[in-house]
């Protein structure tokens, strides 16, 4: 093997300008085959978590760097030893896989490292058998086969018993050490990763050994036998792989304290806020304001059927009432540029929305909110909270916010104080909303109320400004019939 056909799979940017990201998991290990297009590990960067695809077809050489480990964008994290011709019929593995001097060329030119989804090249390349003493003919490779070398690992020689998998861990879950992973597509491992099933005990049905949709699905339907659930149980790693710990995460009985590095999205976020509290002079103000109307509008939306199958909640109407308070007072969707000493007036707005995930918090946005019809504004926000909840937020999703919303009501709290998200000269926060004594029409009754907290950045958003979006979005909530006459 010559040094020429080993690729050096260095790590991508995969976020707009960051130059670093952690190695979350790696889905292969040295001497796994691998194929064009077929994720070889998870990374996270200061903004989300993404699957890389390797670029080219060969086999897995040397990891570079274990799992947790932060690298920088451009160092190489995995060789590979690119593939050579298919291999005949029966034919061991090891001599199938001979280095051509030009298919390094044909693999990688005009290639970029591309994020999963984001369009890598359809490769005609045919994924190759499994690498290992036992390879085996495509005729041993067909299910009645491989069920027949199932049963007989099981000490079985007649035909096997249904379930097709017994509840002894099969071969591939006592493979040894550099034999490849279970074949499946990267759809399939996302679904058994999904449903919590373990490839390496699922038997494949589909063509050259390779695990379909229909295998996991089988797998996941059968019961766990109790043998089965120890060899999953794994220690605790001594330190998470996410920003923050579980609220369970300390034991007064065995410990008293716990060190959990700042990394990934916490990293992010107290540097961003750091940055933002000592930069951007902020002045918040609060205003409580009774929101019935509102609440009883939101009820009639909810039956309304140009809003089925679409969320309908209140920070629906809030948006759209900071949306119209922008309109009135475009001044406020603005900037500071300090290099060049110039407010930046945005003639459009990107709404974000802070989000709470398993990963920390993130604050994607919603492109053009402005443009948007209220209808549509209830799918884009339903379709930004469901991303955000399933972890799959992408970086651009993040980038290019000009106002921001918090919803600290969510948690029961009545108001606070938010940070400006960098860049951006305002955050609203809203608080709880909850019955409370209000005087209406002369007469003390309950009424729905909340309390509203506007931060601004006090070098472009004087008092008057910010007082004047602050109120009118209060004003709106109050009188939701505003959205007609203002907007």
């Amino acid at each position: 093997m010559t040094e020429a056909s080993v690729r050096e799979f260095k790590m991508p940017d995969v976020g707009e300008g960051l130059t670093e990201a952690e190695i979350l998991k790696w889905y292969v290990q040295p001497g796994d085959t691998v194929t064009d297009g077929q994720v070889v590990c998870e990374v996270e960067t200061a903004k989300a978590a993404v699957e890389l695809p390797i670029p080219y077809d060969g086999v897995v050489r040397e990891l570079h760097f274990p799992e947790g480990t932060t690298v920088d964008v451009g160092t190489s994290i995995i060789a590979v030893e690119v593939a050579g011709g298919a291999p005949a019929a029966g034919a061991p593995v090891q001599e199938a896989v001979e280095p051509q001097a030009e298919e390094p060329a044909a693999h990688g030119a005009g290639r970029q490292a591309v994020l999963v989804g984001y369009g890598v090249a359809t490769s005609s390349t045919r994924r190759r058998p499994r690498k290992g003493a036992e390879a085996r003919t495509p005729e041993a490779r067909t299910p009645e086969a491989a069920k027949a070398v199932q049963s007989e690992l099981n000490g079985h020689g007649g035909t096997p018993a249904a379930p097709a998998v017994p509840a002894a861990a099969p071969a591939p879950a006592a493979a040894p050490a550099g034999q490849a992973r279970p074949l499946a597509k990267p759809p399939v491992r996302k679904l058994a990763k999904d449903l919590g099933v373990d490839l390496a005990t699922v038997l494949p049905s589909g063509p050259d050994g390779i695990i379909t949709r229909e295998d996991v699905h089988a797998a996941a339907s059968r019961p766990k036998a109790p043998e089965q659930a120890e060899p999953e149980a794994r220690p605790a790693p001594a330190v998470p792989d996410r920003a923050a710990p579980p609220a369970t995460a300390v034991s007064y009985d065995t410990a008293r304290e716990t060190r959990v590095p700042v990394k990934g999205v916490r990293k992010a976020t107290a540097a961003a806020m750091v940055g933002s509290a000592f930069t951007a002079p902020h002045v918040t103000e609060f205003v409580t304001v009774d929101v019935t109307r509102t609440m009883k509008l939101v009820e009639e939306l909810k039956q309304d059927k140009e809003f089925t199958g679409l969320r309908v909640n209140p920070l629906l109407l809030i948006a759209k009432a900071l949306l119209v308070a922008i309109k009135r007072n475009p001044d406020i969707n603005a900037s500071w540029d300090e290099a060049n000493q110039e407010i930046v007036v945005k003639h459009y707005v990107n709404l974000g929305i802070a989000a709470a995930t398993p990963r920390g918090l993130i604050v994607p946005n919603i492109k053009d909110a402005h443009a948007k019809t209220l209808p549509q504004l209830a799918e884009s926000l339903g379709e930004l909270v469901s991303t955000a909840r399933d972890g799959k937020t992408s970086p651009a999703a993040m980038q290019g916010g000009t106002v921001t919303i918090t919803n600290v009501g969510v948690f029961g709290v009545d108001t606070g104080t938010p940070i400006l998200n960098p860049g951006e000269s305002a955050i609203l926060a809203v608080g709880a909303i909850k019955p409370q004594p209000w005087v209406h029409k002369g007469k003390v009754k309950p009424r729905q109320v909340t309390t509203l907290a506007l931060s601004f950045d006090h070098r472009l958003v004087d008092g008057e400004l910010g007082s004047k979006v602050l109120a009118d979005v209060a004003a709106i909530l109050e009188q939701p019939k505003r959205l007609i006459s203002w907007a």
